[in-house]
């Protein structure tokens, strides 16, 4: 698969065609070939491809403090005068010149890796060091663009670094090669010291912008690059929040770099709609999923394979918004298109993405009708027959068959159990479906140890810490309402953290979280620990959510609580008050929460007065108070720890 480095090459032979005697055309003309199929490593994200530009070298020119800048013109000359001439008659200064001449020559017109390097050994003895930066940054940005070797990689780009980083000049072979760094970096899993990378490579583009010394048309490939490694990186770091800016930023590049109806705009279009959805903005996704869908009809027609995509997409997003009608009518349209292109793969995970929409319509029978046909496509080990499985257990358990849809999960469970080592992630996400499952089955036991077993295999994973902070919520939730209490606290909390560095510290999930975190602070009397996380759920959740959305109010009602705990009463009928006010906007909907909590209201003020009694001191124990936090919130914690494992 194609590294983002593979545009900055084209790049760098464009900026350095004045500048730098060494970058072929034949290697400008061979890069520019491979940008209609480069990918991003990790997303797939279709790579832009730079425009060239005639003023590129007039405004970039003035950067590039090169010894070798002017060198090409002045040796040309001198070897056009001398090749005329007998070698025997030549001055050891002018053998010099020649010899330097063919050199470049040869490093111009070499083909391969090894041919590159060949030759550069052979300048290493002509050239002074200072004259070796951009041969450097070349030889790197192909090694890193072919994979094969990030460390040789990495130490061209040290060269390159070490000649073109002096004197504080700021110039884009500068940009580009630390680009190149954070990208190598990044292959040798050391994400810190990438990111450290990539963003100076952005400081740096801006700076050139901002200080005249480049235009924007010059920076504009550069930067896609860096903007790209920078969502990488930071995905792999699981800053999933900050990585969708860096990938918004490099479609904004491309829509000022290609037309509008670019089959590549398109497909960056998806991207961004696809990274939308695994942070669960389903309503974020849908504008960019439905421009992709549009720009491919309008280029590729309706029976396009990436209109397929686009649709299997949108019924994905369609379902995250609850409105399974739609999901699945593009769903049925993607499978027309699919099996059309005889796609088989495509088209019966298209089929078990149905079958699972059948499921939330509440049409169970249909569902298992369509995976019955299904398994029969499917070979006896593979990862599709354990997925169905696993769908065929869930329309089971709706239909409360829950014997049956056991021996559907130790089917898929033993499929997968083979297949750890070799498709871990995979198997993490069918892990988690599975551990839901058991829980809907009150089988707590089960789920709790597969994901404990779960996080075993994800925790060795960098780029899956999103994933790990799912899953220790959910044991932790699970542990709180079987009566683990103690255990479940350092789950919850890991959890949280986790879960901000992924979605954002005002991700809906990191309040669950917070909700949890108290009501086990509750039971183990801490009210004031309590209070804190409640107090930060309901922030979260005002911003998340909405100040009047259900699971709010909770957040609200047990602030309450705790802080009646703590004999805090007056901030306790504050927060009441506020929780009453926002039940009464809901309207008939809520008329049994609105009057218990008028109730729980004039506990507060009977407390607060000083006047007690004991149906009073019945409705505030501290057991009492946290179990009905964990149980009223199971159904909404179950849906919400489901939708971060999708």
């Amino acid at each position: 698969m194609r590294k983002v480095s593979s545009f900055a090459v084209p790049h760098l032979q464009e900026y350095t065609k004045t500048s730098f005697s060494l970058i072929s055309k034949d290697f400008i003309s061979h890069f520019s070939s491979l940008l209609s199929t480069s990918t991003n490593p990790i997303n797939g994200y279709q790579q832009i491809s730079p425009q060239s530009s005639n003023t590129h070298l007039k405004s970039c020119s003035k950067t590039q403090s090169l010894h070798f800048s002017n060198v090409k013109t002045q040796q040309s000359q001198a070897f056009n005068t001398l090749v005329e001439q007998n070698p025997s008659q030549l001055s050891s200064r002018q053998r010099k010149i020649k010899e330097r001449s063919q050199l470049e020559e040869a490093f111009e017109s070499a083909k391969t890796i090894q041919e590159m390097i060949q030759v550069f050994q052979e300048m290493e003895v002509s050239f002074d060091e200072r004259e070796l930066g951009l041969p450097c940054l070349r030889i790197g940005l192909k090694l890193d663009q072919e994979g094969e070797d990030p460390e040789k990689a990495l130490s061209f780009a040290n060269k390159a670094l070490n000649v073109l980083d002096r004197d504080d000049k700021l110039s884009l072979p500068l940009a580009m090669t630390l680009q190149l760094l954070g990208s190598t970096c990044y292959s040798l899993k050391r994400f810190s010291d990438s990111l450290g990378y990539l963003n100076r490579a952005n400081r740096v583009l801006d700076k050139l912008v901002k200080d005249g010394s480049c235009s924007d048309e010059d920076v504009r490939p550069i930067l896609h690059a860096v903007q790209l490694e920078l969502c990488n990186t930071k995905t792999a770091m699981g800053r999933r929040e900050e990585a969708l800016a860096n990938l918004r930023k490099s479609l904004e590049l491309k829509e000022m770099t290609l037309e509008r109806d670019s089959k590549e705009l398109g497909k960056s279009n998806r991207d961004v709609a696809e990274a939308y959805v695994a942070i669960l903005h389903f309503k974020e996704a849908l504008p960019f999923c439905l421009k992709a869908l549009d720009i491919h009809k309008a280029q590729l027609g309706q029976n396009s394979v990436e209109v397929a995509h686009d649709r299997r997409l949108l019924g994905v997003i369609y379902t995250g918004l609850e409105e399974h009608e739609k999901a699945l009518e593009q769903n049925q349209l993607s499978q027309k298109v699919l099996k059309n292109w005889g796609l088989d793969t495509d088209l019966l995970r298209a089929e078990i993405d149905a079958a699972n929409m059948q499921i939330a319509l509440g049409r169970y029978d249909e569902a298992i009708n369509t995976l019955k046909v299904v398994v029969q496509q499917t070979g006896r080990e593979s990862e599709d027959r354990a997925m169905i499985f696993i769908s065929m257990a869930k329309a089971l358990c709706n239909q409360e068959k829950f014997m049956d849809a056991e021996k559907c999960l130790e089917i898929a469970s033993g499929i997968l159990g083979k297949k750890e080592k070799t498709s871990p992630v995979e198997v993490a996400e069918a892990y988690m479906e599975i551990s839901m499952l058991y829980e809907t089955m009150d089988k707590f036991e089960a789920a709790i140890s597969l994901l404990k077993r779960t996080l075993a295999m994800l925790e060795k994973l960098p780029q899956e810490q999103h994933s790990v902070g799912s899953v220790s919520a959910r044991v932790g939730w699970l542990l709180l309402l079987t009566g683990g209490v103690q255990h479940a606290i350092p789950f919850l909390e890991d959890a949280a953290e986790r879960l901000k560095e992924s979605f954002g510290s005002k991700h809906y999930a990191v309040g669950y979280v917070y909700n949890n975190l108290g009501a086990a602070y509750l039971e183990l009397d801490r009210p004031q620990s309590a209070a804190q996380v409640f107090a930060y759920a309901k922030d979260i959740m005002d911003v998340s959510l909405g100040p009047h959305h259900t699971d709010t109010i909770e957040a609200c009602q047990n602030l309450s609580k705790a802080y009646a705990a703590m004999g805090s009463y007056q901030l306790a009928i504050n927060f009441q008050e506020k929780a009453i006010e926002a039940w009464e906007g809901h309207g008939p909907s809520a008329v049994d929460e609105l009057k218990e909590a008028h109730r729980l209201l004039e506990q507060l003020k009977k407390k607060a007065s000083g006047v007690s009694d004991g149906n009073m001191m019945k409705a505030l124990p501290l057991a009492n108070s946290s179990e009905h936090i964990v149980v009223s919130a199971i159904e909404r914690q179950r849906n919400a720890t489901k939708m971060l494992n999708q």
